[in-house]
């Protein structure tokens, strides 16, 4: 289980700056400010407990958590995604107990 609450919109934000590596514009296609998005990476870093990037005033850089993260979450995303389409859309009638 993941320990503390790692909000999902923080793992969003960081699977774009992840694959897009620049804030501006991953901030653009998420539709927020540069400075939200860099609270939810300073957030999620918090909570998870692993610094996720490196920062200059020039360059963004993922550190070895970070590319493990960037690697892994696109799927889980995907994986969480299909979950939540599967209970609102259920096909198998439901659950017996």
């Amino acid at each position: 289980m993941i320990a503390h609450m790692v909000q999902l919109r923080d793992l969003q934000c960081f699977d774009v700056l992840a694959r897009t590596m620049h804030f501006g514009r991953a901030a653009e296609e998420l539709g927020t400010s540069q400075s939200t998005l860099s609270r939810r990476i300073r957030r999620l870093e918090d909570d998870i407990g692993v610094v996720l990037l490196t920062r200059t005033s020039r360059r963004v850089a993922l550190t070895d958590g970070g590319r493990e993260l960037a690697t892994r979450l696109p799927a889980a995303l995907r994986h969480l995604d299909l979950a939540l389409a599967a209970a609102r859309n259920p096909t198998d009638g439901g659950w017996e107990v």
